[in-house]
């Protein structure tokens, strides 16, 4: 099966809030799980739990309440990210795309 390339398939699609957060809370959330995973296999020093407990408020080791909860949190990472990020990204990019003017006024 070949794939053809279209005008519309090589252009930049402008970034979008939901579809940016969806992305980074599941990245963030399947980085979380996978800690929790690690954390369970290996010897207690090795445990990365530690880093954790700091950045997600409310999240304790082994119990299922802080685990909902730090599982929640890492998701809303993502959404926080991608909220903050896209506006600063689509200000940047809309700069970039100003007419540059000469010192003669003319563009």
């Amino acid at each position: 099966m070949q794939h053809t390339l279209t005008a519309t398939s090589t252009e930049t699609s402008p970034l979008k809030i939901p579809t940016l957060a969806n992305s980074l809370g599941g990245l963030f959330l399947i980085s979380y799980l996978l800690c929790i995973g690690f954390g369970l296999l290996v010897p207690g020093e090795m445990r990365m739990w530690t880093a954790w407990a700091p950045l997600l408020p409310g999240f304790e080791w082994l119990t299922w309440r802080g685990f909902l909860i730090g599982a929640i949190e890492s998701y809303a990472y993502g959404w926080y990210v991608a909220v903050v990020f896209v506006p600063l990204y689509r200000w940047f990019a809309g700069a970039d795309r100003q007419p540059r003017h000469s010192k003669g006024g003319q563009p």
